[in-house]
């Protein structure tokens, strides 16, 4: 079944974040995941507001697990933990 990874950022270094977001786009796709929403509009409804919001579909939720521990998403994170804060959760898809 696959899974969806949500994560909801507000970005305090963009120059560091692109770093990020640079070097974890190859590490996502080496997992299967595709980007479903990334940064575009959205509507904030309730909770704490982040204006970036990324939602990555992966094969399964064992896959979008391997990604985020895998050494190349790791590496990708030192560019992230100073230049951003974020929430970040992995679900399961409905069939």
């Amino acid at each position: 079944m696959s899974a969806l990874w949500i994560a909801h950022v507000e970005v305090t270094d963009p120059d560091s974040y692109a770093l990020y977001a640079k070097a974890a786009g190859p590490a996502i796709a080496a997992h299967g995941g595709v980007f479903l929403h990334r940064n575009g509009p959205y509507v904030q409804l309730e909770g704490q507001e982040r204006k970036r919001n990324v939602v990555v579909r992966f094969p399964s939720l064992d896959a979008a697990v391997a990604c985020y521990r895998s050494a190349e998403y790791q590496a990708a994170m030192e560019h992230s933990k100073n230049a951003s804060v974020r929430d970040l959760v992995v679900v399961e898809e409905l069939e």
